[in-house]
């Protein structure tokens, strides 16, 4: 069986509106203008550290209020998962792929505490033997390490990577595995660009993608 591990925001769930939210209650403790929604998809996907830089950027923050917005931005995240919702067909798969005697796990770039949060609040904790945050390492992706981890911690067993975006194309490529490609996520590229050993669109196909990969 295989190990098969997932990214997070933008693949599992549809996280962007909540991270909206939030982000918009720190400008909103600023009275600076809130992000549009197109605007926080943008910065989603290296971690809540450089989201904070971006909107920071965006916004005129002087940087020196980076901490203190990262750390807040942290807790409030923790205490908020009601906008977030998982990808229609996701539960089933996940529920197939853990009925084959796959092991799964999740490699996100989100901090491991509201990964771990909004997994548990989503009904999808369940499914997972090992999950690990943008914070678990010293490196996050694209660097190969946070993925590598996981799946070692997964055990033996061909390696398959479910992302949405260039960044973790670009991992799984540094990794060396088989990455499926979701396109309904938050990818910045044309996703042709991208390496990929398949495109899906529909959750409903990914089992049978992984049985073809393996």
């Amino acid at each position: 069986m295989a190990r098969i591990v997932f990214d997070l925001d933008g693949t599992l769930i549809h996280s962007a509106p909540e991270i909206q939210f939030v982000a918009n209650s720190l400008l909103a403790d600023r009275r600076l203008e809130p992000l549009t929604l197109a605007e926080t998809i943008s910065f989603i996907g290296n971690g809540a550290a450089v989201l904070i830089e971006k909107m920071s950027i965006a916004r005129g923050i002087p940087a020196d209020q980076h901490a203190e917005l990262l750390a807040t931005l942290e807790e409030r995240y923790m205490h908020s998962s009601d906008k977030s919702e998982v990808f229609a067909g996701v539960l089933p798969a996940l529920e197939a792929l853990q009925g084959a005697g796959h092991r799964l796990g999740v490699c996100t770039n989100k901090p491991l505490a509201p990964a771990k949060a909004v997994l548990d609040h989503l009904g999808l904790a369940r499914f997972f033997d090992v999950v690990l945050g943008g914070d678990s390492l010293d490196v996050r992706k694209p660097d190969p390490a946070p993925l590598q981890a996981t799946f070692a911690a997964l055990g033996d067993g061909p390696q398959i990577y479910v992302g949405d975006s260039d960044v973790d194309a670009e991992t799984a490529d540094r990794a060396g595995v088989q990455f499926l490609l979701f396109t309904e996520g938050y990818c910045k590229v044309p996703h042709a660009e991208l390496p990929h050993h398949a495109l899906f669109d529909d959750f409903a196909r990914l089992p049978e993608l992984v049985e073809g990969l393996v």
